[in-house]
């Protein structure tokens, strides 16, 4: 009779995990059907560009829509080039991204080492008080920034404006906290240490501190140069109408008019711009998710 209950109870365990599986199974299935359907939604926009931008001929807006463009041709794309001076402004965006990224870094990195290791009275309220600034929308200080960016007379020469459209993003709050939280992930002990071997606070961040962060160091890298490249509406008003100074994202403006838009050239220019930015992510992707995994653990 034992052995008649032990089998009975083998076969109730084994149906109750097949159960279990096949429950799993449909669930997976389910949870991937939906993350499919939301990456093609997500995507979507970007294949319609991306179609745009080779096809000739056709209308853009047929229903229903077709990824496949009508006559590809590279004709949109040369039609950019001859419209907006691109090489340039290509060149303009490197060289803002190069010293905005960096020197953004630089800040932030230096910015957050006292609010994370170091001791002293009000460090937690500061700390607070520069997030708190998060909830205010970047064009309020849109007006500020000007007025300064004026008294400065960086709107004087070229180099000026190019400065100008840097400077007001380099106290980066976001920064501030992602590398805070990195930060607080490595031990004390480690610090100590070093403090007693003789090393000075910025030694102990230069040596010990970035190595240990470098990870959260490119995610932040990363999306500065995505919010420097992508910079639009602060260059214009910084600039003015001198087109040869504007950043790409700025430039490509000049492909929309005040009554006709080229879809197919703007959607050709939309490409271009789109391209570094998928470069640089696909290039530092893996220290882009273990920078922002380590930010969220700390």
């Amino acid at each position: 009779m034992n052995t008649t209950l032990t089998s009975t109870g083998l076969e109730e365990a084994r149906a109750l995990r097949a159960q279990r599986r096949r429950r799993a199974l449909v669930t997976n299935i389910a949870v991937y059907a939906l993350l499919v359907v939301i990456a093609f939604i997500s995507i979507y926009p970007f294949l319609w560009t991306v179609r745009s931008s080779f096809t000739t001929a056709g209308g853009l807006f047929e229903f229903p829509p077709s990824l496949l463009p009508n006559e590809p041709s590279w004709r949109n794309f040369q039609e950019v080039f001859t419209l907006v001076p691109i090489a340039r402004q290509i060149l303009n965006s490197l060289i803002i991204c190069f010293f905005g990224v960096g020197l953004s870094v630089l800040f932030s990195t230096l910015g957050a080492y006292p609010l994370a290791k170091m001791r002293f009275p009000g460090r937690d309220l500061i700390f607070y008080a520069i997030l708190a600034t998060l909830v205010l929308p970047n064009e309020a200080g849109l007006i500020v920034n000007f007025i300064t960016t004026k008294a400065l007379g960086l709107l004087q020469s070229d180099a000026g404006k190019i400065a100008a459209i840097i400077i007001p993003a380099l106290g980066n709050v976001a920064g501030l906290f992602l590398m805070r939280q990195a930060y607080l992930s490595v031990p004390l002990e480690l610090l100590e240490a070093a403090r007693m071997d003789g090393a000075s606070e910025l030694r102990i961040w230069w040596r010990i501190m970035l190595p240990l962060t470098l990870p959260t160091i490119a995610a932040f890298s990363i999306l500065q140069f995505v919010a420097f490249w992508n910079s639009f509406l602060w260059p214009i008003i910084v600039i003015g109408s001198d087109r040869q100074l504007y950043p790409l994202s700025a430039g490509l403006l000049d492909l929309s008019g005040a009554f006709a838009t080229n879809t197919r050239a703007v959607s050709a220019g939309a490409v271009i711009a789109t391209i570094p930015i998928i470069v640089v992510f696909l290039f530092f992707q893996r220290y882009f998710m273990r920078g922002l995994e380590g930010a969220v653990k700390g």
